[in-house]
């Protein structure tokens, strides 16, 4: 019998974000997936065995939750190399795309495989049974419309399947994933989780705690405004917008490869471009540092004021609200461009996370935190009922 091993997942419209165990093992993966053929043409089998799985992941997912089931996927940094890469486009809802739970699904198996987890999970030949206690998250506009019961009942009622292909170390392996629970929580709530707790949900910003407070998540393809007051989210003044980063991303893409010739293979390429520490808002092209400050500037300035606009009428509603924080992927590629348009305007009381991985691990840490809570009082109810069970047969 297998163990249940705890999951934190962030489907990010960007990349994965997990963490597993005890938190001692993390995958970070762009959020893109590309349709391929078993027979992928690939180096000799040793040179295979030495690379990164990350940078190989070439699979086969079966599952009765997909609306296109058996397929091949090239996932990951593969897939940014293919001609014909998907990312999640702008108006998808995330909870109902097959590209959710394919990647949902890779991230769960290439930690399943691993050696380290051998004595968690049973192995017989080559095929791994994988028990997970799962911490995931949908945007607050889906979970509003009751999409996140589907979607935990999709994931909670059958056995889902990945077959590594030609992937470094794990060709031929392959993973049944099993979920013994799923929560499935509010990208907001969890904002506000992370910011007030610790890992062991001891309070750690006694400060916020009792504040009145706004978190806006900009994510790749939407924004939550969580409303915190009493300790609690206001479900009703929380809001969802159809509204994030990526099209903005692709917009950039298009024009640097419009303009310079040069072809970007994602829009992790772009967000590295827009956020680096050295040469920040250069590419090379033909060997040359260029400036593309003027195409990104002129379309993250019209996002940063759309963003804005929601945060005004988010806090017009809410007049007593102290602080608005912003966090997610989003944040951090729109910071400066916020920063200035509040100085020139509102002058809002709002933060950052100067801490660029923190930002972007928000939500996945925050689903750790949860589902480690959730895990810690079901074995206190289990070790319970055990001892009760004792008790009445002495």
């Amino acid at each position: 019998m297998s163990k249940t091993r705890i999951a934190a997942i962030d489907v990010g419209n960007d990349s994965i974000k997990a963490l597993f165990g005890k938190a001692d093992f993390e995958i970070n993966i762009p959020n893109v997936m590309a349709r391929d053929t078993e027979d992928r043409p690939v180096i000799g089998i040793e040179e295979l065995n030495e690379n990164d799985p990350l940078d190989g992941i070439h699979i086969k997912v079966h599952s009765p939750a997909l609306k296109e089931n058996n397929v091949i996927y090239r996932v990951g940094n593969l897939a940014t190399k293919s001609d014909h890469a998907t990312e999640l486009d702008l108006g998808s809802s995330k909870s109902e795309e097959d590209q959710t739970l394919v990647l949902l699904f890779a991230t769960l198996a290439l930690d399943a495989v691993r050696e380290e987890n051998g004595p968690s999970f049973k192995k017989t030949n080559q095929v791994i049974e994988a028990n997970y206690t799962l911490g995931t998250g949908l945007p607050l506009r889906e979970v509003k419309e009751g999409k996140d019961v589907g979607y935990r009942s999709q994931l909670l009622s059958s056995v889902h399947q990945v077959e590594f292909l030609v992937t470094p170390k794990y060709q031929g392996l392959k993973v049944n994933i099993k979920f013994d629970e799923v929560k499935v929580y509010p990208e907001g709530f969890a904002a506000y989780i992370n910011l007030v707790m610790d890992r062991d949900l001891n309070i750690i910003n006694r400060d916020l705690i009792d504040k009145r407070i706004l978190i806006q998540d900009i994510g790749g393809l939407s924004t939550d405004i969580a409303v915190i007051k009493n300790r609690k989210v206001d479900d009703d003044k929380a809001q969802g917008f159809n509204i994030g980063v990526s099209e903005s991303l692709e917009a950039i893409r298009e024009e640097i490869r419009t303009k310079h010739g040069v072809e970007l293979d994602s829009r992790r390429d772009v967000v590295e471009i827009i956020t680096k520490k050295n040469d920040r808002n250069h590419i090379m092209v033909k060997g040359s540092r260029t400036s593309v400050h003027d195409i990104t500037d002129r379309i993250l300035l019209e996002l940063a004021k759309k963003q804005y606009r929601h945060l005004r009428n988010i806090w017009q509603k809410n007049s007593q609200t102290e602080i608005c924080y912003f966090v997610g992927g989003g944040a951090m590629v729109l910071k400066d461009y916020l920063k200035a348009l509040n100085n020139s305007l509102d002058g809002y009381n709002i933060d950052f996370f100067e801490d660029e991985k923190e930002s972007i691990w928000m939500m996945a840490n925050a689903y750790y935190k949860l589902i480690s809570d959730f895990n810690r009082k079901k074995q206190k109810e289990v070790e319970f009922t055990q001892t009760e069970k004792k008790s009445v047969k002495s």
